[in-house]
């Protein structure tokens, strides 16, 4: 991947809701109610995302990707530096 390609995705992900983002699944992690997103933490708690149809593992990876897409970004920088 170019610089240019890093850095739009890293841009994209900076003008998301700030992380961590934790995919809550009804009936995996609570009883009632529907699944959703949590954005943010307790204390910085941002709004929910609901979806009105999607799989548990495609909402888990949506919440995981905005957690770590950052982190393999910042990571790819790393060692292509190191290999210049």
């Amino acid at each position: 991947m170019t610089q240019s390609e890093l850095e739009n995705i890293l841009e994209i992900c900076n003008k998301a809701t700030v992380s961590p983002w934790t995919s809550y699944i009804e009936g995996r992690d609570f009883d009632s109610g529907s699944s959703f997103i949590m954005t943010g933490e307790n204390e910085n708690r941002d709004y929910d995302i609901e979806f009105i149809k999607i799989k548990p593992e495609d909402q888990d990876f949506i919440a995981m990707a905005r957690n770590v897409i950052p982190q393999l970004i910042d990571e790819i920088v790393t060692l292509k530096s190191k290999i210049k």
